[in-house]
């Protein structure tokens, strides 16, 4: 047990080291190629994708293609509103709180309905689609880096999927440690570590 809780205590503090927040707007970001590499060099993106995927394969049912769809749709909105010059206040923030929010729902295995499941996922999207959308530089092809951007989202929610599902056995273990990795990390961003 102790070695278990001395590598959970590295990974955190290997992560610690991350930047605050993902979106530093460092780097070109022009196409296609970018939009697919974000999502997997953002922790926070990492995390909530699979995340979602995750609590996707816990909730079972229609939940397994309905909560990946919603994000993809309401995340795809958020860049829209970033696109059309629509501010959204502490957007960084939201994206920070959906990382600790994500991670208790599948940290507790949070049962709710599914209108109530919809509305939290499509919330993290927004941000998420919003402050990704942020970083498009001058001459970028949004639509590229919006296309890869979705692609690579959708490939980690189907991997979070994947995950719970082929560990049905062990999905309550498994869910309550990616969780609770998910929720700290969440902490960390939102604190400014």
């Amino acid at each position: 047990m102790k070695i278990k809780s001395l590598k959970l205590f590295a990974v955190l503090f290997l992560l610690s080291a991350l930047p605050a927040h993902a979106h530093t707007g460092i780097g070109a970001v022009h196409g296609l190629l970018d939009g697919m590499l974000h999502p997997l060099i953002g922790i926070d993106h990492l995390l909530v994708m699979l995340a979602v995927g995750l609590w996707a394969a816990m909730r079972g049912g229609k939940a397994l293609w309905l909560l990946p769809t919603v994000f993809l749709a309401a995340m795809g909105a958020g860049a829209g509103l970033s696109l059309l010059g629509i501010t959204v206040t502490a957007a960084e923030s939201w994206v920070a709180l959906s990382v600790v929010a994500a991670g208790v729902l599948v940290w507790r295995n949070t049962r709710m309905s599914s209108a109530l499941a919809v509305a939290l996922v499509s919330v993290f999207a927004l941000a998420h689609g919003y402050v990704h959308a942020l970083e498009l530089t001058d001459g970028a092809d949004a639509l590229a880096y919006s296309t890869g951007f979705l692609l690579t989202t959708a490939l980690l929610h189907g991997l979070g999927i994947a995950v719970g599902v082929l560990s049905a056995a062990r999905l309550k273990i498994l869910g309550a440690g990616f969780g609770l990795l998910c929720a700290v990390v969440g902490v960390g961003l939102l604190a400014g570590v």
